[in-house]
């Protein structure tokens, strides 16, 4: 799949990431639960990947 977005829209879905992941992480910290736990991180870890890709070229990790 292919999408194509604009400038404003690139930023407005990296500050929704940003915030999705803060917030994965919160709850990471705070779950009991082995199994969830391992779910959100498997989670989060997507959504790093997702939000890596967002970021412009010459700005991505080597």
């Amino acid at each position: 799949m292919e999408l194509v977005l604009n400038e404003s829209e690139v930023t407005e879905l990296r500050d929704l990431l940003d915030g999705a992941l803060g917030d994965l992480s919160s709850e990471i910290a705070d779950t009991d639960n082995p199994t969830y736990r391992l779910g959100l991180k498997g989670r989060r870890e997507h959504l790093r990947a997702v939000r890596a890709r967002l970021e412009p070229v010459g700005n991505r990790a080597r």
